[in-house]
């Protein structure tokens, strides 16, 4: 039988140290077993999605975060693929463009962000923000920011009021109903070798590469840093971060699709709408209307 998880054993609820979390998590279970129960996760997930979209009260915004080749893409394939269509949104979130870098950097996320009735999937997200421009804070300089004139003025206090300012747009997102997860996606430095790897010596996965991999793999344990630092800053009681293993991917989808099932299931408020009395009371004459045309 496949080992129990809990939601709260991948959640971060005090501070941590990246290097200490392990980047792997034993299910206790063969390929196919974890395959078969992520099928009938994400079954349920859809059922439950199906209640939300009439409901209308509450949106989800699920937040993917990860190094390269962490497996955000294929994660979302697979866990969200019974999905309505018209109830979930994916954005994929590149290099800002000329338009978005004329807003605040929150702007472009604040409207791709899902609607009532509806989940949205960030795959990168506004941590990006405090991520890759923290590892290269040259990008800063390209937001035109007023009081900001050079390299030497992107510093601590500035990072420190920039997550500040992303705590306190999640807290005005969950005060109107949007239901926040935020799911980094944990691999090992070799994993993510062995993966590119494998995106060279496949032909149907070499477009995916591209030699800003390897420079930005040199900068490996700036990111980590980074992610521990943001982590640490924002995870939050009603956003918090979970840290998910994911140097096997079948696991690590597993893990977001039923850490999503077990928390989502604490809405018992979204129902379905009630049917009107007056329509109840004709029931059997609508169908009759209807089967004797």
């Amino acid at each position: 039988m496949m080992k129990d998880i809990k939601s709260n054993q991948f959640r971060v609820n005090q501070p941590i140290k990246i290097k200490e979390v392990s980047t792997s998590f034993s299910l206790n279970a063969e390929e196919k077993t974890i395959k078969r129960e992520l099928k009938n996760t994400r079954k349920a997930l859809a059922t439950w999605q199906d209640k939300l979209y009439a409901h209308g009260k509450y949106s989800v915004l699920v937040c993917l975060q990860g190094m390269d080749t962490s497996g955000k893409d294929s994660l979302i394939r697979e866990v969200f693929q019974g999905f309505n269509s018209r109830g979930v949104v994916v954005h994929s979130f590149k290099t800002p463009s000329k338009k978005e870098l004329r807003h605040n950097y929150l702007w472009r996320h604040y409207i791709a962000l899902p609607e009532r009735g509806k989940f949205g999937v960030f795959n990168r997200t506004h941590y990006e923000n405090v991520l890759i421009t923290r590892v290269h804070p040259e990008y800063i300089l390209g937001e035109k920011i007023p009081h900001i004139h050079s390299l030497e003025d992107i510093d601590e206090e500035f990072w420190e009021t920039r997550m500040e300012e992303i705590k306190n747009f999640e807290k005005t997102l969950v005060q109107n109903g949007t239901i926040i997860f935020k799911f980094f996606l944990h691999i090992s430095k070799e994993e993510q070798k062995n993966r590119l790897l494998r995106r060279l010596q496949k032909p149907e996965k070499t477009w995916k590469f591209s030699p800003g991999d390897l420079e930005e793999r040199k900068l490996w344990e700036e990111y980590q840093n980074c992610y521990e630092k943001a982590i640490n800053k924002t995870s939050t009681e009603n956003a918090p971060w979970y840290i998910i293993p994911s140097d096997d991917k079948d696991t690590a989808r597993y893990l977001v699709a039923k850490i999503l099932q077990d928390k989502l299931q604490e809405y018992v408020d979204v129902q379905e709408p009630t049917v009107e009395p007056k329509v109840l009371e004709h029931l059997q004459h609508y169908i009759n209307e209807l089967s004797n045309e």
